[in-house]
Parts: structure tokens; sequence; C-alpha cells
């Protein structure tokens, strides 16, 4: 009697232990704001800190420990450089320049990047380029969301689609 219920418990324990790996989410996110009084597009990034610091060493060469009790002043350093070269904004058609303000970590694994983009007037467009990670690895997907005149829209970028313009 024993035999007739040990044996097919230990064969649905092997099937389920062998028919699901477990696969890691490969996710960014971040929010874009357009702030009509202050005249300022306010960005926010988050993204997990291992996968940031693994795309950093494969692009730069250089192991860094953003986000972790080993982080160096050239490591924030290399973050900005590095968030600079993979996240664009554009105002109808013209290329802005975002500022850096801070980052912090969240839920122990997530590191959270605040920056700005001031003297931004009404405009038309907004054209989007985001490829955070995706470099790194090609499963990689950035969810954006962005927040302009009270109208909001999500945008998924990857590999394959690393840029949009939205149009208000």
């Amino acid at each position: 009697m024993k035999n007739k219920l040990v044996y097919p418990l230990i064969g649905v324990l092997f099937l389920s232990l062998s028919a699901f790996t477990f696969h890691k989410f490969y996710m960014g996110v971040f929010q874009v704001n357009y702030v009509t009084e202050k005249k300022m597009i306010q960005i926010t990034s988050r993204i997990f800190v291992d996968d940031l610091n693994n795309g950093m060493e494969k692009k730069y060469h250089k192991k860094t420990f953003v986000g972790t009790d080993r982080e160096t002043q050239a490591d924030i350093d290399l973050l900005k450089k590095y968030l600079a070269d993979n996240f664009s904004v554009k105002t109808d058609g013209k290329l802005k320049t975002i500022t850096f303000l801070s980052k912090e970590v969240e839920a122990g694994d997530v590191l959270v990047c605040y920056s700005r983009i001031k003297d931004i007037d009404k405009f038309k467009t907004i054209e989007i380029s985001n490829s955070v990670l995706v470099d790194w690895n090609s499963e990689q997907q950035n969810i954006t969301h962005v927040s302009v005149f009270g109208i909001k829209k999500s945008v998924l970028f990857t590999e394959s689609s690393r840029k949009e313009v939205l149009k208000y």
C-alpha cells in the first residue's frame, strides 16, 4: 500500500522539479513625467542592481558595485555615463540634457535613479530612446510610462525596439 502512494508522489515531485526551471525576469521600469508648472521633465528609473552592474561591466570592462556597500564615486560616475549613453529624450526633435539628481536602493535589489530635464516649453512630440541593459541581455525589457499634459501612455523597449516617438 505504501508503494502505491510513494512512487506516484516521487514521480510528481520529479516531474515538477524537472519540468519547470527558474527563469529570471529582466525588466526595468521608467517613469517620465512632464510637470507643466515647473516646465520640467522628471525621470525615475528602477533597475535591478545586479543586472545593472553586470551590464556596465560588459560595456565598460570594469567591475562596478553600484547600489552595494562597496560602491565608490567612480561607480556612480560610470552609472551617470551609462544612463546618459542609454537613455535620451528629445522634444520636437531636439535632444535635451538630462541631469542626474540622486539614487537610492529600494527593496534591497532595485536601484531607483532620479533625473530631470529643465526649461522645457510646451511641445508636440517627445522621443524616448531607451536601451538600458538590452545590449547586455537580449531578454531585457524596459517599460516606460510617460505622462504628458495629463495623458498617460506606456511603451515597451526591447532589443529590437529602442526608440519611440509619442505625439501630444
